[in-house]
């Protein structure tokens, strides 16, 4: 049976979240469902905002994107202009995996920008458990 769980935020520029997922023993499994980024206050900001969520923490958070990167779920590219008609522009991409460890979301931009992510919980069996945990553990090297 599955149920969705979601986490919303307000991320600063150059910064970073951490959503806390991981169990004891592994056999809750998380997959992203929806991802959706808006800045503080899309009438009067001009921003651009790179948001993406990782399966390891960052020691730098940039705007570029690779996804060649085995540890990268997600990315939100958000752009605002202040004119009198706001005018505004997203671009989300998420991948299908399960996982079952602490996300980290990042925010790279010009200012600060809220998110808010839906997770579809699942049951796995102890040997998808395994599997993820080991593929948690590789990436973090």
């Amino acid at each position: 049976m599955s149920r969705i769980i979601s986490y919303r935020g307000l991320l600063a520029d150059d910064a970073q979240d951490i959503i806390n997922l991981h169990t004891n023993n592994g056999k809750t499994g998380y997959k992203i469902v929806k991802l959706q980024v808006i800045g503080i206050d899309p009438r009067t900001v001009n921003a651009e905002q790179m948001l993406k969520i990782y399966k390891v923490s960052q020691t730098t958070i940039t705007s570029t994107v690779n996804f060649n990167d085995p540890t990268l779920l997600a990315c939100a590219y958000y752009e605002s202009e202040n004119t009198t008609a706001a005018s505004t522009d997203t671009s989300i991409i998420f991948d299908n995996e399960i996982f079952n460890q602490d996300i980290y979301v990042t925010n790279y931009g010009s200012s600060s920008t809220n998110y808010y992510i839906e997770l579809e919980q699942v049951d796995l069996t102890e040997d998808q458990a395994l599997v993820a945990i080991i593929k948690n553990l590789r990436n973090e090297q």
